[in-house]
């Protein structure tokens, strides 16, 4: 069993096209650059994230399509902040939520996953109904914590890849799956590092 696992993944790398390596390649670059709160992180997000559109529009998955057509605006605004915040020098720092907004944020995500999988399920849209929604509806809502820099987008990032490792595992998208499970790890990179940008400010104001 544990053969044909591997066998499946190596499978899923040896069929994946040339642009969607690239787009992979530019994803990992985009998470690097993010943990060093550099604005050339977007950049790398928009191209990665407009290769992905199309393979998915493509590839008639187009839920996987909206969303990445989302973090390419995303990726503007996240670009545009960032870089206004640099030539101005204004304080765009990272920061901690609160219990209470953290528990917001997840509640609201919770509820609107819901719905958006009802309707995936009535509709028989996807194969993992509440997965897919989940993950789409953290995903477009964390995506601007991250570029308001809140130091909590880094442990969701994590949930959400987690989640995504698993979702892909059970549609045999193994290629797909392993690549997650390194966001996951370059995910807990950036939170560790954004922790100690952000103990660090604390400690000198």
């Amino acid at each position: 069993m544990q053969a044909d696992w591997v066998s499946a993944i190596l499978d899923g790398f040896a069929v994946m096209s040339g642009w969607e390596v690239i787009a992979s390649l530019l994803g990992v670059a985009y998470i690097l650059l993010a943990a060093r709160e550099s604005s050339w992180c977007w950049p790398m997000a928009f191209i990665s994230t407009l290769i992905y559109t199309v393979l998915f529009w493509e590839g008639q998955l187009p839920m996987q399509a909206i969303l990445n057509f989302y973090y390419m605006a995303m990726a503007i605004y996240g670009f545009l902040l960032w870089r206004k915040v640099n030539q101005q020098q204004d304080s765009l720092t990272i920061h901690s939520w609160p219990w209470f907004k953290q528990g917001l944020f997840i509640l609201t995500g919770l509820i609107l996953s819901a719905i958006t999988a009802y309707y995936l399920d009535i509709t028989n849209s996807s194969q993992r109904p509440f997965l897919d929604a989940s993950i789409t509806i953290f995903s477009v809502m964390n995506t601007w914590l991250m570029a308001q820099k809140v130091l909590q987008n880094w442990l969701y990032w994590v949930v959400i890849d987690a989640a995504a490792v698993q979702l892909y595992i059970d549609t045999a998208y193994y290629a797909t799956a392993l690549l997650f499970t390194l966001y996951i790890v370059l995910a807990a990179i950036g939170f560790i590092r954004w922790q100690k940008q952000y103990h660090s400010a604390m400690a000198t104001s």
